[in-house]
């Protein structure tokens, strides 16, 4: 029995593994970290995307998200009061609009359909590599203006922050791919 419980502990810890260079693992502490779908306290609207028009769950989604800007780093953080990491973030945003994923990084990478950064919306995941191929950080799509995309995502020397990656030389060198897990 207690092998069974360690190759059990074993397997979640290596399903687990996220958003740093050294394998961080991530996880949910209780199931009441689960969030309320709520309007952000200021409303705010993200702009369609130059393609067509943005559902109104994706919108409601990266609303949602801004909510939490500058909420802190954590390691292995997946609750908006202690602080959350990349992936723990990513969890909890889609977790609160009924898609429950992974909090591990590596594990979202693997979801939903590749879509082209020129073509992503919001609430599309974007992953990131340190040595340009190992995801080790994921972001998600908070609007799309013409050439710039603009993500959402917890960042270890800032915490939840807005930025256009496309801008940014950091993280262009690291861009990996976008991933569509919403569907429409």
């Amino acid at each position: 029995m207690r092998l069974l419980q360690f190759l059990s502990l074993l397997f979640f810890l290596f399903l687990a593994a996220s958003c740093s260079k050294k394998g961080t693992v991530s996880y949910y502490k209780s199931s009441s970290d689960k969030p309320a779908p709520t309007s952000p306290s200021k409303p705010t609207t993200t702009p369609p995307a130059s393609s067509g028009t943005v559902s109104k769950k994706r919108r409601e989604m990266a609303d949602y998200a801004r909510k939490y800007i500058g909420t802190p780093y954590k390691y292995a953080g997946t609750n908006p009061k202690t602080g959350f990491d990349c992936s723990g973030f990513t969890s909890f945003v889609y977790k609160g609009f009924g898609f429950p994923i992974t909090p591990a990084s590596r594990g979202q990478a693997v979801l939903g359909n590749e879509v082209s950064l020129s073509k992503v919306q919001p609430g599309d995941l974007v992953f990131f590599a340190e040595n340009g191929r190992d995801v080790s950080h994921v972001a998600m799509v908070s609007r799309r203006d013409g050439k710039n995309v603009y993500c959402i995502h917890s960042t270890t020397s800032r915490g939840v922050i807005e930025e256009n990656i496309t801008t940014s030389k950091y993280w262009q060198q690291r861009l990996l791919y976008a991933r569509d897990v919403i569907g429409k």
